[in-house]
C-alpha cells in the first residue's frame, strides 16, 4: 500500500533548522554588524533546542560566522553543521525546500523562486534546494522541481491537509490564473484539500505581497495566532480588523471555530529613510519544545511573548532580538526553514 503523503505542520518533530549567514555580498551590507549580532543570538537560541545547518558562501564567510557566533558552542558539540553554497540573499523561508512526508520518507518540493515576483535577483537562491540535494546529508531525499512560483512564507500548514494563505500574494504571483487553477496546483503538489484564503491584511514595509507568516499562523490544528492592531489611528487598524473577522469565520476540519490568539501591534518603527518597517510578531519560528519570537526592543515585546505562551502552553517562548532584520523587510521566520524529522539520513 502506498504511504500517504502529508505536508507536516511546523510544530511537528524537527531534525534541525536551515539558515544562511549574511555577508557583504548580500543586501545586509549596509548594517552587516548589527544583523550578524541578530544571527548570533538566533543560532544560539535554536541550538538550545535542536541542530542548525548553516549555509555559508565560502571559507571566508564561514570563518567570519565562526568568529561572530563565538566560543559558547562547546555545550552544543556536533549540533552546528556547515554547508557551503552560493546564494543571493538569506531568506531561506522562501528559497529553501518545502518538505513533504510520504509516510516517514521525506520529499522536497523545489518551487520556482522569483525574488518575490522578480523584484530582486534570485537565480542563486532558486538553485539552493538543488545544491543542498547534492550534498551527502541530503542526497537521499527525492526532490521534485515544480514550475510554479511559490515561497514558503506565503503558505501555512496545519499538518492535516489545510492551507492558510493570503489570496493577495498568490494572485500577484500568478495574475493569469484563477483561484480554482491555483488551488488545483497546490492540491496536487502540497497534498492539501482545504483552503483558507484571507483577503485582508498587508503590512507597511512588507515587500512579499502579504506573506501569511507576517499575519496569521497555525499554533495547532484548532488554534491560530494572528497579528492584531488595536489603535484606530494606525493605518493597519481597518485591514487587520477585517482580517480578524475573516479568521473568526473560519472553521476547523471538525467544523468548529478556531481558538484565536491576537498579538499586540508594535509601535511604529521607521528606518532612517522614513520607511515604516514590518515589525510583525507573527513571524515567529517553532522549534522542538520552543517558540522563538522576534523582539524589536519595544514595550510590546513582553506582551507578545505572553500571547504566544498562551497559544503554545507546552513550549518555551524565547525572544530573539530582530530589530536590525526588519531593515530589509523581513524577520526571524523569514530567515529560517525547518527540516522535519527524517530529512537527515
Amino acid at each position: 500500500m502506498k504511504a500517504a503523503t502529508r505536508w507536516p505542520a511546523e510544530w511537528e518533530a524537527q531534525a534541525g533548522i536551515l539558515l544562511a549567514w549574511p555577508h557583504e555580498g548580500t543586501d545586509w551590507a549596509a548594517n552587516l554588524a548589527a544583523v550578524e549580532g541578530c544571527y548570533r543570538e538566533l543560532v544560539h537560541a535554536i541550538l538550545g533546542f535542536e541542530d542548525v545547518w548553516l549555509i555559508v558562501a565560502d571559507e571566508r564567510v564561514r570563518a567570519r560566522a565562526q568568529a561572530v557566533i563565538g566560543t559558547r558552542l562547546d555545550r552544543f558539540e556536533g549540533r552546528l553543521h556547515w554547508v557551503e553554497l552560493p546564494y543571493d540573499d538569506t531568506w531561506l523561508r522562501d528559497s529553501g525546500p518545502i518538505t513533504l512526508l510520504d509516510g516517514r520518507k521525506p520529499r522536497w518540493l523545489d518551487f520556482r523562486f522569483t525574488g518575490w515576483g522578480d523584484k530582486f535577483e534570485a537565480s542563486l537562491d532558486d538553485a539552493i534546494p538543488a545544491g543542498l540535494n547534492a550534498l551527502p546529508d541530503f542526497a537521499h531525499i527525492a526532490r521534485q522541481r515544480v514550475d510554479f512560483a511559490l515561497e514558503g512564507g506565503a503558505i501555512e500548514s496545519d499538518g492535516q491537509g489545510t492551507l492558510l494563505a493570503t489570496w493577495t500574494c498568490l494572485a500577484r504571483r500568478h495574475p493569469g490564473k484563477s483561484r480554482a487553477e491555483v488551488e488545483s496546483i497546490l492540491r496536487e503538489t502540497l497534498a492539501v484539500d482545504r483552503f483558507h484564503w484571507l483577503a485582508h491584511g498587508e503590512l507597511a514595509g512588507d515587500d512579499t505581497d502579504a506573506h501569511i507568516d507576517t499575519l496569521a499562523r497555525f499554533a495547532a490544528p484548532d488554534r491560530i495566532v494572528y497579528q492584531a492592531c488595536e489603535s484606530p489611528s494606525d493605518p493597519h487598524y481597518e485591514p487587520l480588523q477585517r482580517m480578524a473577522g475573516e479568521l473568526e469565520a473560519l472553521t476547523t476540519r471538525q467544523r468548529a471555530p478556531y481558538e484565536l490568539f491576537p498579538l499586540p501591534f508594535a509601535p511604529a518603527i521607521h528606518a532612517e529613510d522614513g520607511r515604516r518597517l514590518a515589525a510583525s510578531y507573527a513571524n515567529f519560528l517553532i522549534v522542538n519544545g520552543g517558540v522563538l519570537m522576534p523582539g524589536y526592543e519595544v514595550d510590546t515585546d513582553l506582551d507578545a511573548a505572553e500571547a504566544l505562551q498562551a497559544a503554545f502552553p507546552d513550549h518555551d517562548v524565547v525572544i530573539v532580538p530582530c530589530r536590525a532584520l526588519i531593515e530589509q523587510n523581513g524577520s526571524l521566520h523569514c530567515l529560517s526553514m525547518q527540516l522535519p524529522e527524517g530529512v537527515i539520513a
